[in-house]
Protein backbone atom coordinates (compact mmCIF):
# COMPACT_ATOMS: atom_id res chain seq x y z
CA UNK A 1 0.00 0.00 0.00
CA UNK A 2 1.22 3.78 -0.90
CA UNK A 3 2.17 5.93 1.89
CA UNK A 4 -0.99 7.74 2.28
CA UNK A 5 -3.63 5.48 1.09
CA UNK A 6 -4.01 4.12 4.51
CA UNK A 7 -7.57 4.34 5.81
CA UNK A 8 -7.80 6.74 8.39
CA UNK A 9 -8.77 4.68 12.30
CA UNK A 10 -12.74 4.96 13.31
CA UNK A 11 -13.14 6.75 16.14
CA UNK A 12 -16.25 6.11 18.55
CA UNK A 13 -17.97 7.52 21.14
CA UNK A 14 -18.10 6.16 24.45
CA UNK A 15 -21.71 7.78 26.66
CA UNK A 16 -22.36 6.88 29.94
CA UNK A 17 -25.97 7.66 31.59
CA UNK A 18 -24.81 9.11 34.71
CA UNK A 19 -27.50 7.57 37.10
CA UNK A 20 -28.09 5.71 40.60
CA UNK A 21 -29.03 2.28 40.28
CA UNK A 22 -32.41 3.17 41.92
CA UNK A 23 -33.27 5.55 39.15
CA UNK A 24 -33.40 3.12 36.29
CA UNK A 25 -37.04 3.05 34.93
CA UNK A 26 -37.57 -0.64 35.49
CA UNK A 27 -37.57 0.42 39.31
CA UNK A 28 -40.32 3.19 38.86
CA UNK A 29 -42.63 1.65 40.84
CA UNK A 30 -40.94 -0.08 43.12
CA UNK A 31 -38.85 2.88 43.73
CA UNK A 32 -40.55 6.05 43.70
CA UNK A 33 -38.90 9.56 43.14
CA UNK A 34 -39.96 10.36 46.91
CA UNK A 35 -37.28 7.67 48.21
CA UNK A 36 -34.51 8.47 46.13
CA UNK A 37 -32.84 10.70 48.95
CA UNK A 38 -33.43 8.00 51.66
CA UNK A 39 -31.59 5.24 49.27
CA UNK A 40 -27.70 4.59 49.92
CA UNK A 41 -26.00 6.75 47.15
CA UNK A 42 -23.34 4.50 45.23
CA UNK A 43 -22.87 6.60 42.07
CA UNK A 44 -19.35 8.83 42.98
CA UNK A 45 -17.47 5.34 43.52
CA UNK A 46 -18.80 3.54 40.72
CA UNK A 47 -17.78 6.69 38.42
CA UNK A 48 -14.40 7.35 39.70
CA UNK A 49 -13.40 3.69 38.58
CA UNK A 50 -15.46 4.42 35.26
CA UNK A 51 -13.07 7.65 34.97
CA UNK A 52 -9.74 5.81 36.21
CA UNK A 53 -10.37 3.29 33.44
CA UNK A 54 -10.77 6.16 30.98
CA UNK A 55 -7.86 7.61 32.04
CA UNK A 56 -5.79 4.82 31.06
CA UNK A 57 -7.23 4.36 27.87
CA UNK A 58 -6.44 7.94 27.38
CA UNK A 59 -9.88 8.22 26.05
CA UNK A 60 -12.85 10.72 26.77
CA UNK A 61 -16.08 9.92 27.16
CA UNK A 62 -19.92 12.33 26.98
CA UNK A 63 -21.77 11.85 30.61
CA UNK A 64 -25.23 12.09 30.09
CA UNK A 65 -26.22 13.29 33.15
CA UNK A 66 -29.67 13.74 35.53
CA UNK A 67 -30.14 17.27 37.29
CA UNK A 68 -31.25 15.10 40.02
CA UNK A 69 -27.33 14.12 40.22
CA UNK A 70 -25.30 17.33 39.29
CA UNK A 71 -27.89 19.10 42.47
CA UNK A 72 -26.60 16.69 44.84
CA UNK A 73 -23.52 15.41 43.56
CA UNK A 74 -21.95 18.63 42.07
CA UNK A 75 -18.70 17.81 42.92
CA UNK A 76 -18.90 14.55 40.78
CA UNK A 77 -20.00 16.58 37.67
CA UNK A 78 -17.18 19.28 38.09
CA UNK A 79 -14.45 16.37 38.17
CA UNK A 80 -15.89 14.98 35.19
CA UNK A 81 -15.69 18.19 33.45
CA UNK A 82 -12.26 18.83 35.29
CA UNK A 83 -10.84 15.57 33.66
CA UNK A 84 -12.08 16.96 29.76
CA UNK A 85 -15.31 14.79 29.30
CA UNK A 86 -18.50 16.11 27.84
CA UNK A 87 -21.22 16.71 30.10
CA UNK A 88 -24.97 16.13 28.45
CA UNK A 89 -28.05 16.09 29.70
CA UNK A 90 -30.45 13.06 30.45
CA UNK A 91 -33.10 14.88 31.84
CA UNK A 92 -33.99 15.55 35.59
CA UNK A 93 -36.48 13.29 36.92
CA UNK A 94 -35.26 10.21 34.74
CA UNK A 95 -38.72 10.51 33.18
CA UNK A 96 -39.25 9.06 29.81
CA UNK A 97 -40.12 10.94 27.49
CA UNK A 98 -44.09 9.23 26.38
CA UNK A 99 -44.30 9.88 30.24
CA UNK A 100 -44.12 13.45 30.05
CA UNK A 101 -46.33 16.61 28.05
CA UNK A 102 -44.27 19.04 26.05
CA UNK A 103 -44.37 21.41 28.70
CA UNK A 104 -43.26 18.92 31.43
CA UNK A 105 -40.33 17.78 28.92
CA UNK A 106 -39.19 21.10 28.45
CA UNK A 107 -38.85 21.53 31.94
CA UNK A 108 -37.08 18.61 31.94
CA UNK A 109 -34.65 19.88 29.81
CA UNK A 110 -34.29 23.23 30.35
CA UNK A 111 -33.92 22.89 34.14
CA UNK A 112 -31.38 19.81 33.44
CA UNK A 113 -29.27 22.08 31.41
CA UNK A 114 -29.05 25.05 33.61
CA UNK A 115 -27.77 23.40 36.45
CA UNK A 116 -25.43 21.05 34.35
CA UNK A 117 -24.01 24.54 32.98
CA UNK A 118 -23.85 26.17 36.64
CA UNK A 119 -21.81 23.33 37.99
CA UNK A 120 -19.91 22.16 35.19
CA UNK A 121 -19.14 25.78 34.15
CA UNK A 122 -18.91 24.67 30.65
CA UNK A 123 -21.77 24.86 27.96
CA UNK A 124 -24.10 22.23 27.63
CA UNK A 125 -24.93 20.59 23.89
CA UNK A 126 -26.13 17.65 23.70
CA UNK A 127 -29.69 15.65 25.37
CA UNK A 128 -30.12 11.89 25.77
CA UNK A 129 -34.36 10.84 27.32
CA UNK A 130 -34.09 8.10 29.97
CA UNK A 131 -34.76 4.64 28.16
CA UNK A 132 -34.31 6.13 24.99
CA UNK A 133 -37.92 7.09 24.85
CA UNK A 134 -38.24 9.06 21.71
CA UNK A 135 -40.29 6.92 19.69
CA UNK A 136 -42.64 6.98 16.82
CA UNK A 137 -45.14 9.32 17.91
CA UNK A 138 -43.17 11.68 20.07
CA UNK A 139 -41.16 13.22 17.18
CA UNK A 140 -42.44 16.36 19.12
CA UNK A 141 -39.38 16.24 21.53
CA UNK A 142 -36.96 17.27 18.69
CA UNK A 143 -38.97 20.23 18.17
CA UNK A 144 -39.16 21.06 22.72
CA UNK A 145 -34.66 20.47 22.52
CA UNK A 146 -34.40 22.80 19.63
CA UNK A 147 -36.20 25.82 20.94
CA UNK A 148 -34.11 24.70 24.24
CA UNK A 149 -31.03 25.76 22.29
CA UNK A 150 -29.90 21.47 21.52
CA UNK A 151 -27.93 20.78 19.10
CA UNK A 152 -27.71 16.93 19.40
CA UNK A 153 -29.89 13.96 20.40
CA UNK A 154 -28.93 10.58 21.35
CA UNK A 155 -31.94 9.30 22.38
CA UNK A 156 -33.05 7.09 18.61
CA UNK A 157 -32.63 3.22 19.16
CA UNK A 158 -32.94 1.88 15.62
CA UNK A 159 -34.77 -1.49 16.49
CA UNK A 160 -37.92 -3.13 17.27
CA UNK A 161 -38.52 -3.23 20.98
CA UNK A 162 -42.00 -3.50 23.32
CA UNK A 163 -40.88 -0.74 25.29
CA UNK A 164 -38.58 1.64 23.15
CA UNK A 165 -36.79 1.89 19.74
CA UNK A 166 -37.69 3.68 16.32
CA UNK A 167 -38.00 0.57 13.73
CA UNK A 168 -36.90 2.12 10.07
CA UNK A 169 -34.55 4.96 11.99
CA UNK A 170 -31.65 5.48 10.19
CA UNK A 171 -28.91 3.83 12.12
CA UNK A 172 -25.77 6.04 11.82
CA UNK A 173 -25.78 9.75 12.53
CA UNK A 174 -27.78 12.12 10.67
CA UNK A 175 -29.70 15.42 10.79
CA UNK A 176 -33.42 15.58 11.85
CA UNK A 177 -35.38 18.72 10.12
CA UNK A 178 -38.02 19.71 12.32
CA UNK A 179 -40.62 22.79 12.27
CA UNK A 180 -38.96 24.61 14.74
CA UNK A 181 -35.09 23.73 12.67
CA UNK A 182 -33.10 20.98 12.72
CA UNK A 183 -30.65 19.11 14.99
CA UNK A 184 -27.86 16.18 15.09
CA UNK A 185 -29.00 12.66 16.01
CA UNK A 186 -26.65 9.94 16.93
CA UNK A 187 -28.21 6.86 16.99
CA UNK A 188 -27.26 3.78 19.54
CA UNK A 189 -25.23 1.41 17.59
CA UNK A 190 -26.41 -1.71 16.14
CA UNK A 191 -25.89 -4.80 13.87
CA UNK A 192 -27.30 -6.75 11.51
CA UNK A 193 -27.91 -10.21 11.67
CA UNK A 194 -29.63 -12.17 8.66
CA UNK A 195 -31.14 -9.24 7.39
CA UNK A 196 -32.80 -7.73 11.12
CA UNK A 197 -30.99 -5.05 12.91
CA UNK A 198 -30.41 -5.73 16.67
CA UNK A 199 -29.37 -3.92 19.64
CA UNK A 200 -25.64 -4.21 20.40
CA UNK A 201 -24.43 -0.61 22.06
CA UNK A 202 -23.85 -1.40 25.78
CA UNK A 203 -25.67 -1.79 28.58
CA UNK A 204 -28.11 -5.21 29.31
CA UNK A 205 -26.36 -6.15 26.32
CA UNK A 206 -23.11 -5.85 26.59
CA UNK A 207 -23.45 -7.46 29.72
CA UNK A 208 -25.38 -10.58 28.92
CA UNK A 209 -25.01 -11.06 25.44
CA UNK A 210 -21.66 -12.28 24.03
CA UNK A 211 -18.98 -9.96 23.71
CA UNK A 212 -18.84 -10.80 19.64
CA UNK A 213 -22.07 -8.97 19.58
CA UNK A 214 -21.03 -5.26 20.62
CA UNK A 215 -17.44 -6.06 18.47
CA UNK A 216 -19.68 -7.17 15.83
CA UNK A 217 -21.32 -4.00 15.86
CA UNK A 218 -18.63 -1.40 15.97
CA UNK A 219 -16.45 -3.44 13.41
CA UNK A 220 -19.30 -2.72 11.23
CA UNK A 221 -19.95 0.67 12.27
CA UNK A 222 -15.87 1.15 11.43
CA UNK A 223 -16.47 -0.73 7.88
CA UNK A 224 -19.07 1.74 6.57
CA UNK A 225 -17.08 4.50 8.43
CA UNK A 226 -19.48 6.03 10.89
CA UNK A 227 -18.83 6.40 14.94
CA UNK A 228 -20.71 3.81 16.33
CA UNK A 229 -22.47 5.00 19.49
CA UNK A 230 -21.56 3.03 22.72
CA UNK A 231 -23.11 3.20 26.10
CA UNK A 232 -22.77 2.04 29.98
CA UNK A 233 -24.30 3.52 33.57
CA UNK A 234 -22.04 3.67 36.50
CA UNK A 235 -24.19 0.93 38.22
CA UNK A 236 -23.15 -1.45 35.78
CA UNK A 237 -19.93 -1.95 37.05
CA UNK A 238 -20.69 -2.53 40.53
CA UNK A 239 -21.97 -5.98 41.21
CA UNK A 240 -21.59 -4.96 45.11
CA UNK A 241 -25.19 -2.83 45.00
CA UNK A 242 -28.04 -3.46 47.07
CA UNK A 243 -30.07 -5.73 45.80
CA UNK A 244 -34.12 -4.08 45.48
CA UNK A 245 -37.39 -5.76 45.84
CA UNK A 246 -38.34 -5.96 42.10
CA UNK A 247 -40.24 -7.80 39.64
CA UNK A 248 -38.25 -10.81 38.79
CA UNK A 249 -37.80 -9.77 34.91
CA UNK A 250 -36.62 -6.18 35.91
CA UNK A 251 -34.12 -7.94 38.59
CA UNK A 252 -32.99 -10.66 36.20
CA UNK A 253 -32.12 -7.67 33.46
CA UNK A 254 -30.29 -5.56 36.02
CA UNK A 255 -28.28 -7.49 38.00
CA UNK A 256 -27.10 -10.11 35.56
CA UNK A 257 -23.46 -10.07 34.66
CA UNK A 258 -22.50 -6.91 36.35
CA UNK A 259 -19.44 -8.70 36.99
CA UNK A 260 -18.49 -9.29 33.41
CA UNK A 261 -18.85 -5.19 32.54
CA UNK A 262 -15.89 -4.35 33.72
CA UNK A 263 -13.41 -6.83 32.12
CA UNK A 264 -15.40 -6.82 29.15
CA UNK A 265 -14.97 -2.78 29.07
CA UNK A 266 -10.77 -3.36 29.49
CA UNK A 267 -11.45 -5.17 26.45
CA UNK A 268 -13.72 -2.79 23.95
CA UNK A 269 -11.25 0.31 24.78
CA UNK A 270 -8.26 -2.23 23.97
CA UNK A 271 -9.95 -3.00 20.26
CA UNK A 272 -11.77 0.33 19.47
CA UNK A 273 -10.96 4.15 19.82
CA UNK A 274 -13.34 5.90 21.57
CA UNK A 275 -14.06 10.05 22.28
CA UNK A 276 -16.88 12.39 22.84
CA UNK A 277 -19.29 13.33 20.53
CA UNK A 278 -18.24 16.82 20.97
CA UNK A 279 -14.40 15.54 19.75
CA UNK A 280 -15.97 13.70 16.89
CA UNK A 281 -18.55 16.15 15.60
CA UNK A 282 -16.91 19.56 16.99
CA UNK A 283 -20.06 21.18 14.55
CA UNK A 284 -22.05 21.13 17.62
CA UNK A 285 -20.52 23.55 19.52
CA UNK A 286 -22.02 26.61 19.89
CA UNK A 287 -21.08 29.96 21.66
CA UNK A 288 -22.43 29.58 25.32
CA UNK A 289 -24.52 32.97 24.47
CA UNK A 290 -26.35 31.33 21.81
CA UNK A 291 -26.57 28.13 23.20
CA UNK A 292 -28.70 29.15 26.00
CA UNK A 293 -32.77 28.88 25.77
Amino acid sequence: MLVGTARAEVVHIFSVDLEEYFQVNAFETSVPRDDWDRMTSRVEASTDVLLDLLSTHETLATFFTLGWIADRHPGLVRRIADLGHEVASHGWWHRRVTHCTPAEFRAEVVDSRAILEDVAGRPVYGHRAPSFSIVPGSEWAFDVLIEAGYTYDSSIFPVHRGDYGYPGARPDANRIERPAGDILELPLATTTVAGLRFPAAGGGYFRQLPYAFTRRAFAEHSKRDSPGMFYVHPWEIDPDQPRLAVPWLAKLRHYRGLRRTLPRLERLLSEFRFTSVERAYPEVRVPISSARA
